[in-house]
This record gives structure tokens, sequence and C-alpha cells, in this order.
């Protein structure tokens, strides 16, 4: 029985890293190209950041090979609310496929699906997350709408996609 347990925890565990059917997080990435911030252009709605505008990410090395984030957004109050967690590569250091974690030993998929290192599109282990990450806050807007079809084709409900207020 305990063994049992120790197997369902530990599934529990890595779940929320895996991969949504069809999707494949790029190969030949490059991590030292990627660190940096990154402004949230649009999301799927989810609790975490719900309500915020103004949001960016910032990616670091950390002392032990994984990379500190750094989430940032902006309250209606216009206070700031910020999270710092940690990430890792699931497999390969060359391929996008990291388990991020702001909660302890719990860690979600952050998967990049679109090479690009000026504008970034990003899932977890389903179709339910979704990011286009930006180097600036207003990128040109025919690349954006590109991501938006890929997301489409890739099954993701992009009619749904929350579009976050950037100042310049």
């Amino acid at each position: 029985m305990r063994s049992l347990l120790c197997l369902l925890g530990a599934l529990l565990l890595t779940a929320c890293t895996g991969l949504a059917d069809g999707i494949r997080p790029v190969t030949g990435f490059q991590l030292d190209r990627y660190l940096g911030t990154w402004y949230e252009i649009a999301r799927l709605d989810h609790s975490f950041e719900r309500g915020l505008e103004e949001v960016s990410a910032s990616y670091s090395l950390r002392g032990d090979g994984g990379v500190r984030v750094i989430n940032r957004g902006k309250q209606s109050d216009g206070s700031w609310r910020e999270a710092e967690g940690k990430a890792y590569f699931v497999d390969k250091p060359d391929e996008a496929r990291l388990k991020v974690s702001f909660f302890g030993p719990f860690y979600g998929g952050y998967n990049v699906i679109d090479p690009d290192y000026r504008l970034s599109l990003v899932t977890s282990y389903n179709h339910d997350y979704l990011w286009i990450l930006s180097r600036s806050p207003n990128p040109p807007k025919a690349r954006v709408d590109a991501l938006v079809a890929k997301a489409k084709a890739l099954g993701f409900a992009t009619d749904r996609l929350i579009w976050v207020k950037q100042t310049p």
C-alpha cells in the first residue's frame, strides 16, 4: 500500500510537466538567448494571473544551474504583484521543455513551442494554458497574428485569448 501511495504521489507531482497532445517543444533551444525580460502580450485565462495587466517575466540563471523566474503584474488597484519561481529542464538543455515551480515541490510545464527569440509561444501540460510573450511591450501585429494562427492550428482556443495591456 505504501508503495502504491508513493507511486501515486510521484505521478501527481510530474503530471503537470507533461506535453499536450500534438505539442512539441523547440529543439536546438538556446537558453542564453531566452534569458532576460519578456512582456506578456496575450494569455488564456487562469486564476494566478486573473486581472493583471502590464505582466512581465524575467529569467536569469540560478547558481544551481536552473533558471530564476520573476513574474510581475499590475493589479486593478495599481499595486504590483510579484512571484519568484525556479525552472529546470525536463530532459535535454537544448529542448525548450522545462518544469517551473512557484510553490515548493509542485512543478508545472513550461514548453516553448515557437523558436523566435523576439516573440515566444508558450504552453504548459495541456491546451488550457497559452502565453504569447514578446521582448517589447508592443510587438509587430503581423508576427503576433502568425503566432495566434499557429496556436489555433494546434488546437488552442484562441478566441478566448486575453490581450494584456502593456505600457509602451
